[in-house]
């Protein structure tokens, strides 16, 4: 969104659109597809009243769009949708996965090159997980790949302090309990170490708040270090911390169609391919276009915008 924010008069509010069948498309589903958020991350942001369609702020997300329309988030206009990418990251830790933070910590998105387009993160891993985090340009395939019917599998090499073995590893696989609901399979494999600390390979399906630590907490292991390794077909593979690999359009098609039960392994085709992304996060200003307003602004400001909550949370 390279237009400047809309000024002036107060904008009249919109409900939903109630003559006949709208044409068009749902304007949760055009912002989604736009890579703005998720459709679910869209409505809250209509809820907040930072959408508006020709200069009028929308109520409700029952509102059909065909494009031709000048459609602003906090006042920015959001520009039409591109081919749909998927980046391989290798994120560090100390970086928040959110477009802003209300502490005012460095994001994930203050990390990317000057040439990134907007993007999303495809589930999240919290300020202390490092690895592989997919992003995305488009917010349909974001929620898509996060979904567990989806089936794609998250593997972790996990660090814990403490002791156990395989017999008691494999209880996890019944889930536990977290929040008063069981979790899905949680696969977990006790690998070759001594010490203080054991190192564990976690596979689950699922993207729950901190779910991996808190697995490990309900058998007595404090995780001191997690590394997400895959995410379904996709792996980390050598990608240094800090990279960027873009999946092809062709192995991104092979995958969705192989499904979760013929996954196979899809690497960017060429380590040439690898972006290394500004080691400072404070002077990696993006240059995408933006949904929300400018960054240069002080981070007091930037906390005012919330960060979604609704989608797979951190691990």
């Amino acid at each position: 969104m390279r237009d400047k924010p809309d000024q002036g008069q107060e904008p009249k509010l919109a409900g939903p659109q109630t003559e006949g069948r709208p044409e068009g498309t749902r304007i949760a589903k055009f912002l989604a597809r736009a890579g703005i958020e998720s459709r679910r991350g869209v409505e809250r942001m209509i809820e907040a009243g930072r959408i508006t369609v020709d200069g009028t702020r929308l109520t409700t997300p029952a509102f059909f769009v065909t494009g031709n329309e000048r459609i602003a988030v906090d006042g920015n206009v959001v520009e039409a949708a591109q081919d749909t990418r998927l980046w391989r990251y290798h994120k560090p830790t100390g970086l928040v996965t959110s477009h802003a933070d209300e502490k005012g910590r460095d994001t994930v998105f203050d990390a990317m090159p000057d040439d990134m387009p907007r993007v999303i993160s495809v589930g999240r891993l919290d300020l202390n997980s490092e690895g592989l985090l997919l992003l995305t340009n488009d917010g349909a395939l974001a929620r898509k790949l996060e979904l567990p019917k989806t089936g794609w599998t998250r593997t972790y090499k996990v660090r814990a302090y403490g002791q156990t073995d395989q017999k008691r590893l494999d209880r996890l696989a019944k889930g536990v309990m977290l929040d008063g609901r069981r979790t899905g399979p949680i696969m977990a494999t006790l690998l070759p170490g001594s010490g203080n600390n054991v190192w564990i390979k976690v596979q689950l399906t699922e993207g729950k708040n901190r779910e991996v630590r808190r697995a490990m907490e309900s058998i007595d292991l404090q995780v001191n270090r997690l590394i997400r390794t895959s995410f379904g077909p996709f792996e980390l593979g050598g990608l240094a911390k800090g990279a960027l690999a873009e999946i092809s359009g062709r192995q991104l098609r092979a995958a969705i169609k192989a499904g979760p039960h013929r996954q196979r392994r899809a690497q960017a085709e060429d380590d040439k391919d690898k972006v290394k992304v500004k080691s400072n996060p404070d002077k990696a200003k993006p240059s995408w276009n933006k949904a929300k307003p400018n960054r240069g602004k002080a981070k007091s400001d930037r906390s005012k915008a919330k960060p979604s909550r609704g989608r797979n949370a951190d691990h």
